[in-house]
Formats: structure tokens, sequence, C-alpha cells
């Protein structure tokens, strides 16, 4: 078992200790289930009403606390509780799964595919003709990487994973299980003699570096050129990014929500849980879509949107505020 005292924890994420316990730490756990030799975290003043009641020894909290430690209780301030919280759980966080040999006997691997130095590839996996896995890249058991694909250095592929042929990984990405990476886009034409008439997909996918794709995702490949995703960008699961979307830098999409083909992220964008993005349309630098919101229109940098349809957030609240009153009225 991990165990490590408060001026351990405190040289990793360099804080300042208030108050003192002598207590060893040996988890992390959230206030109201913590033991006293575990580790919890205030992140917002709200929650200051639990730690009272809690058992934890130490929090980490964050600058502007306004309450004691207590006796043999300490707080490490800090200037972010969460992203201090992040370093601690790494400490704490268990063993990745075990490879027994590096490449598993049961891995099938094209004789052409190119396997970097400390890569790992686990039962069950499939690598095609002419596929580029970079050096320390970990794919577990039963991921398919087709033809020409590319993975780059110290990505890890999770179980389930399909990456489709001529689309590209970016160093240090994490795919989660049964994420489909170039899917065919939905594109279908109306025929008189056929019905629907299914358009080629003859695109790819492009990822940067430092992307998170979360389970059971989709990112479509081009009709032509690319569908691309920018260094950074966060995907939650169950997520469906449409044919030649284009995503900026560091953007966040939140589990169920959706682009349809040809959206455009710009950098930093923030796109909340369920929320739909109409095909063609523009959202500027650091605009966010609120959760269920529905995008029917380009939306400029920095802006909220909240709705279905969408529309800004203060409009958003204005309409909410005004169809409350009429309901409230409408009862009297």
């Amino acid at each position: 078992m991990k165990s490590y005292s408060i001026q351990e924890i405190n040289e990793v994420i360099k804080g300042e200790i208030y108050g003192t316990t002598s207590q060893s730490i040996t988890a992390t756990e959230q206030l109201e289930k913590a033991t006293s030799s575990e580790i919890s975290f205030i992140g917002n003043k709200k929650y200051e009403k639990f730690w009272e009641a809690s058992k934890a020894a130490v929090a980490v909290v964050n600058e502007d606390i306004s309450i004691e430690p207590g006796t043999n209780r300490a707080f490490i301030k800090v200037k972010n509780a969460d992203l201090a919280m992040s370093q601690i759980l790494a400490l704490f966080a268990p063993p990745t799964p075990l490879f027994h040999n590096d490449i598993h006997r049961t891995a099938t691997i094209d004789e052409t595919a190119i396997i970097g130095e400390g890569s790992r590839i686990g039962a069950g996996c499939y690598i095609g003709p002419n596929v580029s896995i970079a050096a320390n890249v970990t794919i577990y058991p039963n991921v398919t990487i087709l033809d020409e694909c590319t993975i780059g250095k110290n990505t890890i592929i999770w179980s389930g994973t399909v990456v489709r042929e001529r689309c590209h990984i970016g160093s240090d990405c994490i795919i989660h299980p049964n994420a489909t990476i170039g899917a065919d886009g939905f594109g279908f034409r109306p025929c008189s003699e056929k019905g629907l008439v299914k358009i080629p997909q003859i695109g790819n996918v492009i990822i940067g570096n430092g992307v998170e794709i979360g389970a059971n995702s989709c990112v479509d490949r081009g009709k032509f050129s690319s569908t691309i995703l920018g260094d950074g960008c966060k995907i939650d699961n169950l997520v469906q990014i449409g044919h030649n979307s284009k995503l900026g830098k560091f953007c966040i999409m939140a589990g169920n929500s959706g682009l349809a083909g040809s959206v455009t992220l710009g950098n930093g964008v923030i796109i909340g849980g369920s929320a739909s993005i109409k095909d063609h349309t523009t959202i500027g630098d650091g605009a966010t879509v609120g959760a269920g919101s529905g995008v029917t229109g380009d939306v400029a940098a920095g802006k909220t949107m909240l709705g279905y349809p969408a529309v800004e957030a203060r409009d958003a609240l204005k309409q909410w505020a005004i169809l409350k009153r009429m309901v409230c009225d409408s009862k009297k």
C-alpha cells in the first residue's frame, strides 16, 4: 500500500500547509466518504460546510478557504485545488494492466508494419499493412488498426478500438475502449432508381497530439480530405464527430454531444453534454455551447449559447424568465 506524509505530498503540489497532522495518507477520497488516512479536496467554497463532518485528515484547498482545519487536521493551500488534486491522484494511481510480453503471440501484425521501440501490443490485436507505430505506444487487447495508419509515440489505445485505414493519430493521445476512428461519414443522396445512393467517403482522420477520445465515441472520416482534431482536444464518451469537421486546439466535447458534417470549431471551444451542432457551422475561438443546446448558425468567438435553437445566453435567460412568468400568470 502506498503511503505518504503530508510533507511528501506537498513536495509534489508545492502549496502551503496550514495546521498539523501526523497521519500518514494512504488514499484519496471525496469529503463525505474519506477516512482519517485519506486525503480529500475542497475545490469550491460551497463545499466548505462538509469539512467539519468529514473524517479526512488532510484536504487540498484553494487559497481563499474561509474555514480552519481543526485539531490534528491540515489543509494544503494551493492556487487551484482541482489541478493539485490531479497530481495527487497520479501518486496513488494503481498500476495499469500487465503485459507479460511486449507483443502477444496472438496478435496479428502484417510484415510491412513498423513497430517502434518499447511499444506493446496485446492479445487479439490486428495491425494491418504499412501501419507505422512509434515508440512506447501501448495497444491493449483486441484493437484493430487498418492499412497505412500512423500512431505517434506514447499513445495509448484501449481495447475494442478500431482505427480504419489511412488515419493518423498523434503523440501522447489516449483512445478509450470501443472508440471508432475513421468510420464512413454519413453521406447519402436521393436517387429515383435506387432510393438512396451512398456517397463514397474517401478521406481520412487526422488527430493531433495530446488528444483524448472517450469510450464509444466516433470520429468519421472525411468525404474527401480530412476530419481534423487539433492538439489537446478532449472528447467525452458517446460523442459523434461528423465527416470533414475541423476542431482547433484544446476543444472540449462532453458526453452525447455531436457535430454534423463540415463543422468548424475554433480553439478552446466547449460543447456541453447532449448539444448538437448543425452541418457547415463555424463556432469561434473560446465560445461555449450549453448542455442540450442546438446550434443552427455560426457563433462568434467568445459567445455563450443556450437553448434549442441556441441563442446568446443572456437572451435565453430572458426568454426563460418570461416563459416562467407567463406560466405562473396562467395558473392564477
